[in-house]
């Protein structure tokens, strides 16, 4: 399925599809499958009051590691895989920027946090810190200013928060299924033009 051009009508089949084919794939050395983080981020979201945006674009956040032509494990190997590039634009004619815009910018989240947040680098997990280097590690004051001025800002960086902390192999959360007619609700009216 993954192979076919994504539509309106069969997107959200895909993004199932990246979950059940994709799911028990290992997430870049946590102890936590690729399905499981992804679904923590997003109930963790769900859980703390997050606004529906906010909750999808953690679900979706790391879907380009499949929607991409570089696997997830190139990060492990040295190489950036860009996965927030790929996500955002798989999945933009699809959804509205409240969706991809966080999802786009949730590992610059990351670079901006640490940057201007004294306490944060020490909350990262050792593969967010490795795959920190290779993302381009702290900002630049330009790139920092650069992030400020989006609009997204405060909802990339409730995504990335969430994204660290889900990562727990003993949180049990809701399967796709529970978050699919949201996604549903928030696809965009008509087909993209390809």
């Amino acid at each position: 399925m993954l192979n076919q051009a994504p539509t309106r009508e069969n997107i959200l089949d895909m993004i199932e599809a990246i979950f059940t084919l994709h799911g028990a794939d290992s997430y870049l050395g946590e102890e936590v499958t690729m399905a499981q983080h992804m679904l923590q981020a997003a109930w963790l979201g769900e859980r703390q009051g997050e606004s529906e945006a906010v909750v999808l674009a953690a679900l979706l956040h790391d879907v380009g590691h499949y929607a991409n032509k570089l696997p997830p494990e190139v990060l492990m190997s040295g190489t950036d895989n860009r996965h927030q590039e790929s996500a955002s634009a798989w999945l933009a004619p699809f959804f509205p920027a409240e969706i991809i815009e966080p999802i786009r910018l949730h590992v610059a989240a990351k670079r901006y946090l640490v940057t201007v947040d004294p306490d944060y680098r020490a909350q990262l997990s050792q593969a967010s810190l490795d795959s920190l280097i290779l993302q381009g590690g702290n900002m630049s004051a330009a790139e920092v200013e650069q992030m400020e001025a989006s609009p997204y800002l405060d909802m990339a960086i409730r995504v990335r928060r969430l994204d660290d902390q889900g990562k727990d192999p003993e949180l049990t959360t809701p399967d796709f299924g529970h978050f699919k007619p949201r996604l549903a609700r928030w696809l965009l009216p008509g087909d993209p033009e390809r």
